[in-house]
């Protein structure tokens, strides 16, 4: 296939067929993505977002088994007691924690041989990241889904990243075609961060119903808010907001009187209603058309991806 000629020195030097990693979307990356990731050739991840528990955490390593990667939250690694711990426990390849500025949690992760990651949004976010010991970088665009700094869009991010970066950049931010996953590493990622493509697919945690909201959308369905976290009393640094998919929760004005309050939607979350419900959303969601397995989803972006780089070499 086209996909095998995809390579960089980062992934080869972690034996991957392909550079992809799949992000550790909290409710979405669970063990069956992350399996079907790696067996797809890419890195797989399981992330641990704002309801992440060392219980939880064993049950999706009971479904992955050995995974490539653990993504934690900051702030839930700090207050769940062992959640480290357990992450380092059980082997993976890389353990990734974002969203903060304590990296006290890197002289850990790597005295176990486990590469240390962490995204970052701009030059000095960089630096001090690469000061603290971090392995590899993940230039996170302000076109991402879920939790992030909005401050650079991915190319200008990646360009001010890359000028400056001693170790391997992972691209993440509205990565969705062969060709942006073409273009981000024709500029010199070493491989990509990839997000909202696969929330969607078959092995994902999603409900059925976050599922369709996404079918459903398209690229300027999304909004940056911290409405949610700050409905649901999640201590998400305000730094941090979420890119999500419009609804009458973020858009009271679109079908409702006034907003919605807190108990109007955790019942909206307990009944699985993407009308009030946050949907993490990317600004590719527009390039996710229909339910399909992850190794179609890696296949595809990676074989398109492989083409126009040879295509254009030639």
């Amino acid at each position: 296939m086209s996909e095998q000629t995809l390579s960089t020195p980062w992934s080869r030097s972690l034996g991957l067929r392909v550079p992809v990693v799949n992000a550790p979307m909290g409710g979405a990356a669970g063990g069956r993505l992350a399996a079907a990731v790696r067996a797809a050739g890419g890195l797989g991840m399981i992330g641990m977002g704002s309801a992440g528990s060392v219980t939880a955490l064993r049950r999706e390593l009971a479904v992955a088994g050995t995974p490539d990667g653990i993504g934690l939250v900051d702030w839930v690694a700090a207050r769940e007691t062992g959640l480290l711990e357990a992450a380092i426990a059980a082997g993976p390849r890389i353990i990734s924690v974002s969203f903060g500025t304590d990296f006290s949690w890197v002289p850990q992760v790597r005295a176990a041989g486990i590469l240390a990651v962490t995204q970052v949004y701009d030059a000095p976010g960089a630096h001090r990241a690469q000061d603290a010991g971090i392995d590899v970088l993940v230039a996170r665009g302000s076109e991402g889904g879920g939790h992030g700094a909005d401050r650079l869009a991915l190319l200008p991010l990646l360009d001010a990243v890359l000028d400056i970066a001693t170790v391997p950049v992972l691209a993440a931010g509205g990565i969705g075609s062969g060709r942006t996953l073409a273009a981000v590493l024709a500029a010199g990622a070493a491989g990509a961060w990839l997000g909202t493509c696969l929330a969607a697919a078959e092995e994902s945690l999603l409900s059925e119903s976050a599922r369709l909201a996404m079918l459903a959308a398209d690229a300027g369905s999304t909004t940056v808010t911290t409405a949610f976290d700050e409905a649901l009393e999640l201590p998400w640094p305000s730094i941090y907001p979420a890119r999500v998919l419009r609804n009458e929760f973020t858009d009271p004005w679109s079908g409702l009187d006034e907003l919605p309050d807190s108990e109007r939607l955790r019942a909206a979350i307990a009944a699985d209603d993407p009308r009030l419900a946050p949907v993490d959303a990317g600004q590719g969601v527009g390039l996710v058309t229909h339910i399909e397995p992850a190794a179609a989803v890696v296949d595809r972006l990676c074989g398109d991806a492989a083409e126009l780089l040879r295509t254009h070499r030639e």
